[in-house]
């Protein structure tokens, strides 16, 4: 009994794109240009977050990784943005 297999000539035929006149615009790419840093400083120590700012500086730290350290570091990130706006949230 033979097993199945790939079709006659070697490959799978390709995935159907969109219809011609598709009512589905083209999905839009990066934009071009260097990744955002973090912000300039404000130079007001009062209205900043040491939390927040250590955050912005290890999700710009981050850029410099492997793709899979990346994912790390933004999950690290967005926790202590989350907790951090729930602390200030309850004063």
């Amino acid at each position: 009994m033979s097993q199945p297999g790939p079709p006659p000539g070697g490959s799978f035929p390709a995935r159907p794109g969109p219809p011609p006149g598709s009512s589905f615009p083209a999905r839009p790419g990066p934009p071009v240009g260097a990744r955002p840093g973090p912000p300039p400083d404000l130079g007001d120590d009062e209205t900043r977050h040491p939390a927040v700012d250590a955050a912005v500086q290890s999700l710009a730290n981050a850029a410099s990784l492997a793709p899979a350290d990346q994912i790390a570091q933004y999950e690290a990130a967005y926790e202590t943005l989350r907790e951090t706006l729930a602390t200030i949230d309850q004063t």
